[in-house]
């Protein structure tokens, strides 16, 4: 299977952190965040990812390269307009086009998810998108599951207005698996969401599915959150390593 990366994006919830530096390359104890990110790919078995570049590319560039020595192959794909989560996804697609299925990790998320059920559960259910899913109080996201883990609504970024009535605890968690058919549902060169134009658009057609998160995740979207993950790596609350030399 293949992957990618999101890792366009300013962070710029993050102030001074990411005045100078890119999201994924903050510091995580002594690697940057996208090196667990990509360790955790390649110890689930993925070794061709593509990753989306944008602010201050060369710094993810020349710290990852090709991928070779890690025994993986990284292609980047530079952004000069953002594209969006979706928009990014679809300037690949010639990258994605022979796989059965693929995977979009946020480049903030730091989980130990094991992505092999991930993949064997939307394989089962014949999905257009599986979406990993976690319970949270509030978020920007409310996705509702019957039994089966359909996806029976999605709301992105609601007024509390449209909130009002659904009572859902499962919110997104930043990561999907994507039959090769989603494409056809993202329009080309422009920018395009994929939570708010892409999955709250086809839960009607019954193909969207929401699997419970196992293990750790988290956002790392603020001074707070970055230590909070490096705590979890250190004392093994995150079960993740960075990316190790298999040549």
């Amino acid at each position: 299977m293949k992957a990618m990366v999101l890792c366009a994006g300013f962070g710029t919830r993050l102030g001074d952190l990411t005045r100078e530096l890119p999201k994924p390359m903050l510091p995580l104890n002594d690697q940057p965040l996208l090196a667990y990110l990509l360790g955790h790919l390649q110890a689930q078995g993925v070794r061709d990812v593509a990753i989306n570049l944008h602010f201050l590319p060369h710094l993810i560039r020349e710290h990852f390269g090709d991928g070779g020595r890690w025994n993986m192959k990284f292609s980047y794909s530079h952004e000069e307009t953002l594209l969006g989560t979706a928009g990014g996804v679809k300037k690949m697609a010639a990258f994605f086009q022979d796989e059965p299925a693929f995977l979009v990790q946020y480049g903030d998320v730091l989980t130990d998810q094991d992505f092999r059920s991930l993949a064997k559960f939307h394989a089962e259910k014949s999905a257009l998108a599986t979406l990993l899913v976690h319970q949270r109080a509030k978020s920007n996201s409310v996705v509702s599951l019957d039994p089966a883990g359909r996806v029976i609504g999605f709301l992105e970024r609601p007024t509390e207005e449209a909130r009002r009535g659904v009572v859902s605890p499962w919110v997104n968690s930043g990561i999907c698996i994507c039959s090769p058919e989603i494409l056809a549902h993202i329009p080309p060169d422009q920018p395009c969401d994929l939570p708010r134009d892409v999955f709250a658009p086809l839960v009607g057609t019954g193909r969207l599915f929401g699997f419970p998160l196992a293990g750790f995740r988290c956002a790392i979207d603020s001074a707070e959150r970055l230590a909070l993950a490096q705590t979890a790596v250190a004392e093994g609350a995150c079960r993740v390593r960075p990316l190790v030399n298999l040549n």
